[in-house]
């Protein structure tokens, strides 16, 4: 894999410079974004989406920022996305047990929680887990074409959670007409992993549809344990892109995957398993004006987490635990460039987070749901000024109105 070190100056505020890092890259394979969410045509050099939410170049991003592209992701030949990020600088993670089970990521030493992840631009953060983080446990390879791993905090921008970093995974696609892929990988513990999808664009529609399967035996995660705790996943995921003119184009994307695990009871083994059903499903209205220089997205976002631990030793009650999230997300993005040095992103908000979880027994079999819902309406926008080759200044600012806990802005 190619590295390829930037010395880029960039910005705090338009006060301030520090500077970039060292960015890694190969050959991109797979189209870039034009907004953060909104696809878009096929990149002809290196650009960057998640730091600044639009596409720009990566030596012009001020941040330390590591980009995995296609071709990486296939060299690296692991199927949790966790893995492949623990491959970059500053990533590590923590998972109780094999592939499968509960796992968070932690950028620069932040707590798990304080990581956004994103399919296309999506947030899947989950607000029935601990402190609305995200298990990555169930999110494996899949139709991932690019991932981008932004170090540090990016909270004028994407939200109050992103204190570690951001992650961002980009599904694949279509290039030509009518392509396919299809792969298939067998190992150690009864381990097979079965990719394949297939796709097609013109001038006016383009279209993908990609499905998975990945079974294994697995290994007990108790040191003394023999029985063996096995992990399943089916995937699924779909999108569509609609030129309805030059200026104007349609979004539909959706990505759903189920899984099982078993794992292990706190004192040894046990027959325990859990199941785990995550949605994303995304629409948007894309609209260019100006010729092009004012890039505008109007879209609605949904995800859906679905929790449940089984024990089949209970008596009474087999299901141990129950838990859904869901989040809803009205947006509205626009990227607009005076000149080709300075461009300004901006956009506006509205997130409604609810969950319920409850967690039944022998003792108690059918317990109430404990419940939680919280609102948050959000404006931000930040200016980037390229004054020279080698030095970027960035400036921006968030206004955040919650519900519960009132208003605040920051930049």
């Amino acid at each position: 894999m190619n590295r390829t070190a930037f010395a880029t100056l960039a910005a705090a505020s338009l006060l301030a410079a520090a500077p970039a890092f060292a960015a890694e890259t190969v050959d991109q394979q797979a189209a870039a974004p034009d907004v953060a969410g909104r696809a878009g045509a096929t990149a002809v050099e290196d650009v960057v989406v998640t730091a600044n939410r639009s596409a720009q170049p990566i030596e012009r991003v001020g941040a330390s920022v590591t980009v995995l592209t296609q071709a990486a992701i296939e060299a690296r030949q692991t199927p949790a996305v966790v893995e492949l990020l623990a491959q970059t600088p500053g990533v590590s993670f923590t998972r109780n047990g094999g592939v499968g089970t509960s796992t968070g990521v932690n950028i620069r030493g932040a707590e798990s929680q304080h990581t956004v992840v994103l399919i296309d631009g999506v947030k899947l953060n989950d607000p029935s887990s601990t402190q609305g983080g995200f298990n990555f446990g169930n999110l494996l390879v899949g139709d991932t074409a690019r991932i981008e791993v932004l170090r540090g905090a990016q909270s004028t921008l994407w939200g109050s959670q992103a204190i570690g970093g951001v992650v961002n995974i980009v599904t694949a696609e279509p290039t030509e007409a009518l392509q396919g892929s299809l792969d298939a990988e067998a190992g150690a513990r009864g381990t097979t992993y079965f990719r394949g999808g297939i796709g097609g664009a013109n001038e006016r529609l383009s279209w993908r549809l990609a499905a998975s399967r990945y079974d294994t035996d697995g290994f007990s995660a108790f040191a003394k344990g023999t029985e063996d705790d096995g992990y399943t996943n089916t995937g699924l995921s779909g999108r569509l892109n609609v030129k309805v003119t030059d200026a104007v184009s349609l979004d539909l994307r959706s990505v759903w995957s189920s899984g099982r695990n078993d794992f292990d009871a706190f004192n040894g083994d046990s027959r325990e398993y859990g199941k785990t059903q995550e949605l994303v499903a995304y629409a948007g209205l894309n609209f260019d004006l100006l010729d092009g220089r004012f890039r505008n997205r109007i879209g609605y976002a949904h995800t859906d987490t679905d929790r449940r631990n089984f024990n089949p030793d209970n008596t009474v009650q087999t299901l141990t635990f129950d838990a859904e999230g869901q989040n809803r997300r009205w947006e509205y993005q626009g990227a607009f460039a005076f000149t080709e040095a300075l461009n300004a992103t901006f956009g506006l908000e509205h997130e409604k987070s609810e969950m319920k979880t409850r967690s039944p027994g022998d003792w108690n079999p059918n317990p109430a749901f404990g419940r939680g819902e919280a609102e948050l309406n959000s404006a931000y926008g930040q200016v980037q000024w390229t004054v020279l080759d080698g030095l970027t200044l960035t400036g921006g600012l968030r206004y955040d109105d919650h519900a519960q806990y009132g208003d605040n802005l920051l930049g």
